[in-house]
């Protein structure tokens, strides 16, 4: 009898080894996905991509001490909606639009259009998106048949009463795969009050009123006109948001399904706010205070994972959806910091400052930590990548633009992607080929041309060319336009991203490349 008992235990010992075994696997074969997204970061901030910065990260920089450092990857866009769209459905913005989602405008979103959360709640993830959207929601279902709008011309705008704030907004995130949603939607946008799921905390009552916050600590509000609540304090964003975030890595600790986070900062985006505990923590002023508290924000994620147990079995990326605002050009005059270092242009502009940012991914078993690549790669190429990873099968229709970055990841391959095309605005479009970019107009600027920086850092004077041509490896700082030297080569790369734009797809696994 004993005998039998004993072999009884084993045996159930065992199946509960296997069935411990078997989680432990399924938990390999679906990590958990952070994705950390700044706004309007520069190349040149964090510490672990310019060791001298004037800016204190040493969150980021551990993140980048444990997983690996792109030095050569890319937001779709210089600004903000079309690079978080590009993000979440592996295509290139400009195959549908090129401008920001306005005040109370209406998704980004085509209902048929695939994103990364829909593919990963196939694959049985939970998902979640807090911090900024900036991809649009339909506000004029909640707002009222009577409405008008307040003021003249340009400054026209709707007021709290134009809405029935008790109804639910369509066609947010939680109709394009997310199961729950945090947030303001645009820190500097109205409505300005807290968004749970599809419905607003609170009811705004009256209008936007800058002169009721605690004073701006570098640049200007931009807040747009609109409706928002008694006491709204645009200070609290990131805190709130951060403990927010917490909570919810914690949470998914006690469930069986992995988890997607896509936690979106406003920062360091204007307004630029640090909160007082952050103040002098930096030495480039508040905006580079505001990067501090972003990082520090990050630690705060991070170590929950780590309390939480997750870290091992969670992927985290972290990047930027373009290059710093132009303020960044007072900043390098007042501080010597260059946010963009060592990078030409700022957000909007499609020199590599615009469009090229910090992007470290850490892997757990397949990442090698403190890695360096070279490579060219894009956010684009994370929806391909995580469904390789998943196995799961893009349809044709999809992630046109996404290539699947796994075996560079690994360490198999040396490249994936030979060619991104850098684009903010109808009409200026730019090509990267290998080593080569063309800047297919006068000149890479939109935010402005600012001579006196251009005189500090020892640009030559424009050269009045339609186009500019750089080699990056010999030329990073794009100073030496080479277009009148090798015309064969303009025309070239001319002639490849037309083919890409009316192909319609970029993708290796629909191109055949």
């Amino acid at each position: 009898m004993g005998t039998i008992l004993t072999m009884h235990r084993n045996l159930l010992a065992a199946l509960v080894a296997l069935g411990v075994g078997l989680a432990f696997a399924k938990a390999a074969e679906q990590p958990n996905i952070l994705i950390l997204y700044a706004d309007d970061l520069g190349y040149g901030d964090l510490g672990c991509y310019k060791p001298d910065s004037k800016i204190h990260t040493p969150n980021l920089d551990a993140l980048a001490a444990t997983g690996l450092r792109f030095t050569d990857g890319h937001s779709s866009s210089g600004i903000c909606t079309p690079s978080r769209y590009a993000l979440l459905t592996g295509r290139h913005h400009w195959r549908k639009f090129h401008g920001i989602v306005n005040a109370f405008g209406a998704s980004a979103f085509d209902a048929e259009r695939l994103t990364m959360p829909e593919m990963l709640r196939e694959k049985g993830y939970t998902t979640a998106a807090i911090g900024k959207w900036h991809l649009g929601w339909d506000w004029a279902a909640i707002r009222k048949p009577d409405a008008q709008q307040t003021g003249e011309g340009r400054r026209k705008f709707w007021g709290p009463e134009a809405f029935d704030w008790s109804r639910s907004i369509p066609d947010g995130p939680l109709a394009h795969g997310f199961d729950h949603y945090f947030g303001d939607t645009v820190i500097n946008f109205p409505p300005y009050c807290w968004i749970e799921d599809d419905r607003v905390t609170a009811a705004p009552d009256r209008s936007m009123d800058t002169e009721l916050f605690k004073p701006i600590k570098e640049g200007n509000w931009e807040f747009r006109p609109g409706p928002m609540i008694t006491g709204w304090d645009p200070y609290t964003n990131v805190p709130t948001t951060t403990q927010r975030g917490v909570e919810y890595i914690h949470a998914q600790a006690e469930t069986d399904e992995p988890f997607f986070l896509y936690f979106a900062w406003p920062s360091p985006h204007a307004p630029i706010i640090p909160n007082d505990e952050f103040d002098r923590t930096s030495a480039a002023g508040p905006y580079g205070d505001f990067v501090t508290e972003t990082d520090a924000s990050a630690g705060q994620l991070l170590q929950a994972l780590e309390e939480s147990g997750q870290a091992d079995n969670t992927i985290v990326v972290f990047s930027s959806d373009n290059g710093p605002e132009k303020y960044a050009y007072a900043r390098d005059a007042n501080f010597d910091h260059w946010s963009a270092y060592p990078l030409r242009g700022l957000k909007r502009d499609i020199y590599e400052g615009g469009h090229r940012v910090p992007f470290l991914i850490r892997w757990p078993g397949v990442t090698e930590a403190g890695t360096t690549n070279e490579s060219l790669v894009s956010q684009i190429d994370l929806m391909a990548t995580f469904a390789d990873a998943l196995d799961f099968e893009l349809p044709s229709d999809q992630a046109h633009d996404s290539h699947n970055l796994l075996p560079l990841l690994k360490g198999e391959v040396d490249r994936i992607r030979d060619t991104h095309i850098h684009n903010t605005y109808e009409g200026q479009w730019a090509i990267r080929h290998g080593d080569w970019v063309l800047v297919d107009h006068k000149d890479g600027y939109r935010s402005g041309r600012v001579a006196d920086w251009e005189t500090k850092h020892k640009y030559p004077a424009d050269d009045d060319q339609p186009a500019e041509l750089f080699n990056l490896v010999e030329d990073l700082e794009q100073r030496h336009d080479l277009a009148s030297r090798y015309p064969e080569r303009v025309e070239n790369l001319r002639k490849r991203m037309a083919e890409i734009k009316n192909r319609g797809h970029s993708a290796p696994r629909l191109a055949g490349d």
